[in-house]
């Protein structure tokens, strides 16, 4: 069981290395294409080379929905926490699912604009403004998920997850706040591609991938402590 849970808990690293590398052959990094690119040069991105963009995408959103063992697993221990009244674990694995919801569809949608070489201009800027203003300004569920979190551990007395994972989370959160400038900024760092949108957002939620995967594995042990101790007394 202990195997199954620290394969679960890698899900989150591996959703960050197979999600970026999946950005990168579709070329939206390491220069993201802005809201302020011309219609020519949009059109360009998604038909000069479509089945390299088609096939990058398609690999992100695979690595968006390996989080989703590590998610759930993050709730298992949010439960053991709580006890009888689990109202943090519930509402972390609630927003979870909508996250990864959020992040997996402007993965599909970047992947349509390519899908025709001869579909109307006009139409595939729709489909990347879309794609782009879904994947970085819903970040509420997020935001729900990380707040979730952080009260769970700060109410806890078991010290299942450490403190500064709750302030991380905390931080994650913050974080987010930015994002909805999107709308209102075609240049700049509040547009979607800018520093306190794009970059930050994705270091925030990479650093909780990562964060809630090292504390999840370290948390597994104490689960199967807990286990081991409970069939001595039976």
């Amino acid at each position: 069981m202990k195997r199954i849970l620290d394969i679960a808990a890698l899900g989150g690293p591996a959703a960050v290395v197979v999600t970026l590398v999946g950005w990168l052959i579709a070329g939206m990094l390491p220069l993201p294409m802005g809201p302020g690119e011309s219609t020519p040069d949009v059109v360009s991105f998604f038909t000069e080379e479509p089945n390299r963009v088609m096939a990058g995408f398609v690999l992100s959103s695979i690595g968006v929905v390996l989080m989703i063992p590590m998610l759930v697993l993050v709730s298992v221990h949010l439960l053991r926490m709580e006890g009888r009244v689990p109202l943090m674990a519930f509402t972390q694995l609630l927003a979870a699912a909508v996250t990864v919801v959020i992040n997996m569809f402007p993965q599909l949608i970047f992947a349509i604009a390519a899908f025709r070489t001869d579909r109307d201009p006009g139409d595939i800027v729709l489909l990347n403004d879309l794609a782009w203003l879904l994947l970085f300004t819903g970040i509420t569920p997020f935001m729900v998920q990380n707040v979730a979190i952080a009260l769970a551990i700060l109410r806890d007395k078991s010290e299942v997850f450490p403190r500064w994972l709750a302030y991380l989370n905390l931080l994650v959160a913050f974080a987010f706040i930015p994002d909805v400038l999107a709308y209102f900024f075609k240049s700049g760092p509040f547009a979607w591609n800018g520093v306190f949108v794009f970059w930050l957002a994705l270091t925030a939620y990479c650093a909780f991938l990562v964060a809630m995967s090292y504390a999840c594995r370290k948390a597994n042990e104490t689960l199967m402590v807990d286990r081991d101790v409970v069939l001595a007394k039976a």
